[in-house]
């Protein structure tokens, strides 16, 4: 098990919860010109790096952990999407956003000791966390290169990247994938898209239930014929 440098780790927590915070302003700000943004990230910044307990990320770092690898990589994205004029995206990606909330939940509970499988604990193994991590950059490096959710490919290869060189944020290969504010964005998003497909299932029932039946031709009268 091999743990960053704790200078290394203020700087990256510095760093990272600047770009988060800054990710979710221009997000909440839609028009907002370039010179504006440019401005909100430089405060973002300075706040960020100020020291000690005089940093918001220290306190932040004290409420939520590090921002993780990933969350880190969604605001880079987010942040170049805004500097570019496209909208912020403000769910997480359907099978992403699924798969973040489970694993965070099944994670959560283990680290509470619900579960007691010590899944968390396996993110310092020396050996298989590494191999992992690798093997997972080369697959999110030809997902994103093939174009295949190159968004979230790109997001996932800076997470692993920063832990597979650095060992960040804190040395273990879940806390590089996953944190409370990206699990909390992702049951959003989950609790979103559920909601959205219900109240799009609704109207479709509702016009089944109360289509009208059609009318009845009135049968032909019977003729005798004269004899």
């Amino acid at each position: 098990m091999s743990l960053p440098d704790l200078v290394l780790q203020t700087a990256y927590g510095r760093l990272a919860w600047a770009l988060v915070v800054a990710a979710i302003m221009l997000a909440l700000l839609p028009n907002v010109r370039q010179q504006s943004k440019l401005l909100i990230v430089g405060v973002t910044a300075a706040l960020m790096a100020l020291p000690g307990a005089a940093s918001p990320a220290y306190w932040l770092t004290l409420a939520f952990q590090y921002p993780s690898g990933l969350m880190t990589g969604f605001s880079v994205l987010a942040l170049r999407a805004r500097w570019q004029g496209r909208r912020a995206r403000y769910t997480m990606p359907g099978r992403l956003a699924v798969g973040v909330a489970v694993v965070g939940l099944v994670l959560y509970l283990d680290t509470f000791g619900v579960l007691a499988l010590g899944l968390y604990y396996g993110g310092f193994n020396p050996v298989a966390a590494p191999l992992l991590a690798c093997a997972a950059a080369i697959g999110f490096a030809l997902k994103a290169w093939r174009g295949q959710a190159a968004g979230p490919s790109a997001a996932m290869l800076v997470a692993v990247l920063l832990f597979s060189l650095l060992r960040l944020p804190t040395g273990n290969l879940w806390d590089a994938m996953l944190d409370p504010v990206l699990w909390a964005w992702a049951l959003g998003s989950v609790l979103i898209a559920v909601r959205h497909r219900l109240a799009a299932h609704r109207p479709r029932r509702a016009h089944r239930q109360h289509r009208p039946e059609p009318a009845q031709e009135p049968a032909p009268a019977r003729t005798v014929a004269a004899e």
